[in-house]
């Protein structure tokens, strides 16, 4: 069945699987070797990554259109949008709970993913207002592409050459995690089974909305609470080093 997608979608697969990965953890790498990032910096990254994720996207959907995937096929109807209204809504308040409580929990621990997380926080997330609305541009842009690329595409392409429901939401979670390599191995691993929860619903009420809901939440409340209890907590121990120093 696999060899029935056709050669372009399999070069988008191959992108997804190899290049998106190692981009992401170069990076980061590269972020992580910088003693300090400059507002101008942060908003400099943001704004490219949403070049970068529009771009692909924009390559993604005009190979499916040539291919000949419908709308529906792609999630992008209504599906079942008034059943999924409930679900979303609710997902959604619980997610950026859930989430906001665990970085604040996360942020009093001592164990290394903590330590890893503030000294990404003090990188990547906003410290001002203007930062901050770049960066819930850049969550938006997020949700919508990459919920398009790996729920949306990647889906579509596995349902039109046969595979079964739970083999597309195993394989699209696979592709989802790797492309979040740069979190580390445990932060590949949980945006995976996230990914799974993700497809589930999206093929279940046949379109991308509510996950492309979630995953904005999910995005938004990282930048604002991580800003909050990491980025923050980590510039004051580095100023206060340097006093000391």
């Amino acid at each position: 069945m696999l060899f029935a997608i056709p050669w372009d979608f399999w070069l988008i697969f191959l992108f997804l699987i190899v290049v998106l990965p190692w981009r992401g953890r170069e990076r980061m790498r590269q972020l992580l070797e910088q003693l300090e990032t400059s507002g101008r910096d942060r908003i400099r990254l943001y704004l490219s990554t949403i070049l970068f994720q529009w771009v692909l996207t924009a390559i993604v959907a005009w190979r499916a259109a040539v291919r000949g995937l419908s709308l529906r096929e792609l999630g992008l109807l209504d599906g079942q949008f008034w059943p999924a209204l409930p679900v979303t809504l609710v997902g959604a308040a619980l997610i950026a709970v859930g989430h906001w409580t665990n970085l604040r929990r996360m942020s009093l621990s001592g164990h290394p993913a903590a330590e890893k997380l503030r000294l990404m926080a003090a990188r990547l997330f906003p410290r001002s207002a203007m930062e901050t609305t770049v960066y819930i541009v850049l969550a938006l842009t997020a949700g919508i592409c990459e919920e398009f690329i790996f729920r949306g595409f990647v889906i579509a392409v596995l349902f039109r050459v046969g595979l079964s429901a739970w083999i597309a939401v195993v394989f699209s979670s696979l592709m989802f995690g790797l492309a979040h390599l740069y979190q580390g191995k445990g932060g590949s691993a949980g945006t995976g089974l996230l990914g799974m929860l993700f497809a589930g619903v999206r093929i279940a009420y046949d379109t991308i909305f509510p996950v492309v809901i979630w995953h904005a939440v999910l995005d938004i409340v990282a930048g604002i609470a991580g800003a909050r209890y990491f980025a923050k907590q980590q510039a004051e121990e580095t100023s206060s080093d340097g006093a000391e120093s």
